[in-house]
């Protein structure tokens, strides 16, 4: 996939560069733990994976069929594919947050870290494959630069992002996301707009992770 990406998107400004994408490797791991975790007999009865179980699996069914489709260059099918990963991540996300209070710190290592992982990077991926289906489809993009329409889409992903961090205090998720910013930082080096918007973005997101995380210890109770 990477190597489609570059030859066919060179000119797509917001494609990070290609070592983003072995989050992968985190990715499958975390979710490999995931399942190990709730297949335990222990856990056969676990409010939080009865209400999302069944949303991991057709998410995994869309992944399997987004890489199938962007493979086959059926780029603007591969962003419904997309949203059938992307859709029901949000769903087991909110699902798993409903009483995220009084999670272990077995279910926030084993069930909640793989799914902010997996979600955080499809979250930037969807932004990407929307980009790229665009151009592949030779949209101009209503005469509007490149460079400034890769900085509405970083935006419009920081402004998801920063949502996150105030709502669910998410830490895992935000850094996906700054690890795609800095990607990209590094990629377009050449375009200082894009370049130097994605550093400062980057750097806000984890102002924001400190600042939720210093108000969250802040209200732990103390024993």
């Amino acid at each position: 996939m990477a190597s489609l990406s570059d030859e066919l998107f060179t000119s797509v400004q917001i494609l990070p560069a290609n070592y983003a994408f072995a989050i992968w490797g985190l990715i499958y791991l975390s979710l490999i733990i995931f399942g190990i975790y709730q297949v335990q007999p222990s856990q056969r009865y676990n409010p939080r994976l009865q209400r999302s179980g069944y949303l991991l699996v057709f998410a995994c069914i869309a992944q399997c069929t987004w890489i199938y489709l962007f493979l086959a260059r059926l780029f603007p099918l591969s962003v419904i594919a997309m949203l059938g990963i992307l859709v029901p991540l949000i769903l087991m996300y909110q699902a798993l947050h409903l009483d995220y209070h009084l999670i272990s710190l077995k279910e926030e290592w084993f069930i909640r870290t793989p799914i902010s992982i997996y979600l955080g990077w499809i979250t930037a991926a969807f932004v990407v494959n929307v980009s790229v289906t665009l151009y592949s489809l030779n949209w101009n993009g209503w005469n509007i630069a490149s460079p400034i329409w890769t900085v509405i889409m970083m935006t419009v992903a920081t402004a998801i992002t920063s949502f996150v961090i105030v709502k669910y205090q998410d830490t895992v998720y935000a850094l996906v996301i700054i690890w795609t910013l800095v990607a990209i930082a590094i990629r377009q080096w050449h375009t200082p707009l894009v370049t130097g918007m994605a550093i400062l973005m980057a750097i806000a997101l984890v102002l924001l992770c400190l600042m939720g995380n210093r108000k969250l210890s802040s209200t732990v109770p103390k024993y």
